[in-house]
């Protein structure tokens, strides 16, 4: 077996080449279809281009909403250390998990519930636009959900892909069901390195659209 040798900026180049040539044609729309390359990049799992639904214009207002400087909640600090902080620090945007806040440990342990859940409760008081990104707890889309249904809380967008067995499918479905925008890996896989690369997939859009803008084709070419 004969290896590729590769300067290291040029890696994550080839990635995207044959991820683009083994995806061969698709449906999703110009904000979609990086958002799914950057997944599959992550998981190395082509099942993603089947798994993942957008709502309509979900990827488009996530973008908008990170360009604005949103709140990113996440239910895992897994998610939270995956995200791109400087790219995210240059549009004011922020992240925030309260799963390890003792409030939220000891207000789970008495109501007997999940600190994912009650985590919820808590994100629902941030100012600005919100973004979730559920990468683990299925009871944190539920408990989401009916914030939502309450008009509690009213997130720009949902990013739904917890991982498991257990009411994963059946939360999924379920915040699918919302007027939110929404991206959903649909089925059982997931995982808050899917929602942090679904995070930076937009992060990056935003980034070339920066550099585009600061240095246009043409001035590019006649440097």
């Amino acid at each position: 077996m004969k290896l590729e040798r590769h300067l290291p900026m040029e890696i994550e180049q080839r990635s995207f080449e044959i991820i683009s040539a083994e995806m061969g044609e698709t449906s999703f729309h110009d904000w979609e279809l990086p958002i799914v390359k950057r997944v599959i990049h992550t998981t190395a799992d082509f099942d993603y281009v089947k798994n993942i639904v957008f709502t309509h214009g979900a990827a488009e207002k996530g973008i908008q909403t990170l360009r604005e400087g949103a709140a990113i909640v996440t239910d895992t600090n897994m998610a939270k250390a995956g995200i791109n902080k400087k790219a995210l620090e240059r549009l004011s945007g922020r992240v925030e998990c309260f799963m390890a806040d003792s409030d939220v440990a000891e207000t789970a342990r008495k109501r007997q519930t999940t600190r994912a859940a009650v985590s919820m409760e808590k994100a629902s008081s941030l100012k600005g636009p919100l973004i979730f990104a559920i990468g683990n707890a299925p009871t944190a889309l539920v408990k989401l959900y009916e914030l939502m249904e309450k008009q509690i809380v009213s997130p720009a967008l949902v990013i739904g892909v917890p991982v498991g067995f257990v009411n994963v499918v059946e939360a999924k479905e379920l915040i699918l069901k919302s007027d939110v925008p929404c991206i959903v890996a649909r089925g059982r896989k997931g995982g808050s390195n899917v929602a942090a690369a679904i995070i930076n997939a937009m992060l990056y859009q935003l980034g070339r659209e920066e550099q585009e803008t600061a240095h246009p084709a043409g001035e590019r070419r006649g440097r």
